[in-house]
């Protein structure tokens, strides 16, 4: 641990930040395409998941946390702290240009790893330097274990499961290469070293997995004597196959993440390294759960509260409380915010504006928790646009509808014409929210779509 302390020591005297003890490790995990009623802890019924469940246990879970209701959208919201008006044009794509939380770790002194789904080099649009293996270092990671960075699913691609084509620090691994294994212990084993490797230094892990994306295959724990080839990928025929392997995939996710966070306490790291567990948008439709005695439609690609509400578990031992079970609102913007605090940095003109830190709560304290969050969808990949701004109890989308969400989760019952006396004032003020923001472009826009504006000036909206 010397070193780490000499390296803090530096930063400290150089940059002006705060002391070890003040200035974490940070392993993020994002999962793909599941949502809060496939958690125990959220209330899931059909999913086995002991160690996000004992995340949670020890640390904090977040009640209400937002993302977009796919991933590029909420991805790029979540690398660069905006919202998609100022920086969203592409699905698949995140522009060099932007500045990411990469970035903002790196130039504190963090060294930074990124494993799991890329899928932001704008393959799909074959946008310029598309076909650049460099992309996640120039994004601010020093190191780099990805799938979909140069490579989509045709020619010497493929799936990200069984035998699957990858990239490490910008070198291709052919399915060949990786012939017999599991893309996600691939990942998960890049991130333990990683980990492991660095744990004297200040680190900071971003690990969107490609866990539990269709297509719903066998995991290591139930392929059983079946052959190990490519064709593993292939989905199952019928819906019971398909829900007994998502729910295997489900818990094999979670056995994973049972994994890194063995790998921080076996290293002694507990209270110096935050956890923080999310998910990038609602379950697959193809998916039903039971949660709290009631049946759960997958809500992916849809604006509803199974499309766009994530959990969020946030441990950090000694620092954030045990067991707490948090109210607060959490928009995507406020990772980044977060990260900022986590860092010590002071905010500059080259941050971004729209997240509010939730890092006073992972240390305890109340903080300033927001009173809502914004959710701008323009996804570029037929599926239906719109926009929404909503408290934890009250949404209101832009074309006026209003819903009292948690005893409406299916959005059936608009309440604009006979609401409580208390909503009005709140559908005010959302209402005044939504005419600071630029509307979506109507209809479900595709990969060709010619107009994509964008609005990088619209004022500061939480100042409003």
């Amino acid at each position: 641990m010397v070193m780490r302390y000499v390296t803090l020591l530096f930063l400290v005297i150089t940059h002006g930040l705060l002391t070890a003890a003040e200035r974490p490790n940070v392993v993020l995990i994002m999962a793909d395409d599941v949502s809060w009623e496939c958690f125990g802890c959220y209330g899931g019924q059909d999913y086995q998941t002991p160690r996000i469940d004992r995340l949670a246990s020890e640390g904090i879970r977040f009640e209400h946390c937002y993302s977009t209701p796919i991933c590029t959208p909420s991805r790029v919201k979540l690398m660069t702290g905006k919202y998609g008006f100022r920086n969203y044009t592409h699905f698949g794509y995140l522009n060099p240009a932007e500045r990411t939380f990469g970035h903002m770790m790196q130039e504190v002194g963090y060294k930074t790893a990124i494993a799991g789904k890329w899928q932001l080099n704008g393959l799909y649009n074959e946008l310029p330097g598309h076909l650049d293996s460099g992309r996640p270092q120039q994004a601010g990671f020093d190191q780099s274990m990805l799938w979909q960075v140069t490579r989509g699913k045709g020619g010497d691609g493929g799936e990200r499961f069984w035998n699957p084509p990858l990239e490490h620090n910008g070198k291709f691994l052919s399915k060949d290469s990786n012939a017999g294994r599991y893309g996600p212990d691939i990942m998960t084993e890049f991130v333990c070293d990683f980990i492991e490797e660095n744990q004297d230094e200040p680190f900071f892990v971003y690990y969107p997995m490609v866990l539990v994306h269709d297509p719903f295959v066998p995991t290591p724990q139930t392929v059983g004597n079946q052959e190990i080839t490519h064709d593993l990928n292939n989905a199952p025929k019928g819906y019971d196959a398909k829900k007994r392997n998502f729910v295997a995939m489900v818990q094999y996710m979670d056995y994973l993440i049972g994994k890194i966070t063995d790998t921080v306490d076996r290293l002694g790291l507990a209270e110096d390294t935050i956890i923080l567990f999310t998910a990038d948008n609602g379950t697959n439709t193809g998916i039903k759960s039971q949660w709290n005695a009631r049946e759960i439609k997958g809500g992916k690609a849809g604006l509803k509260d199974n499309g766009t509400h994530v959990p969020l578990i946030a441990r950090w031992k000694g620092h954030a409380p045990a067991g707490t079970v948090s109210q607060d609102l959490i928009d995507f913007t406020d990772f980044y915010a977060t990260l900022l605090d986590v860092a010590g940095k002071t905010d500059g003109e080259d941050e971004p504006f729209d997240g509010r830190s939730f890092f006073p709560q992972l240390n305890g304290e109340r903080g300033n928790p927001r009173d809502w969050v914004l959710c701008h969808y323009q996804c570029y990949w037929n599926k239906q646009p719109g926009q929404f701004v909503r408290t934890a109890k009250y949404k209101l989308y832009r074309d006026g509808r209003f819903f009292d969400v948690p005893v409406d989760l299916d959005e059936a019952r608009d309440i604009r014409h006979a609401m409580p006396k208390d909503a009005l004032p709140i559908k005010r003020e959302l209402e005044h929210l939504l005419r600071l923001c630029p509307p979506v472009l109507p209809g479900a826009l595709g990969k060709d779509t010619t107009e994509r504006p964008l609005f990088p000036d619209i004022p500061n909206l939480l100042m409003d």
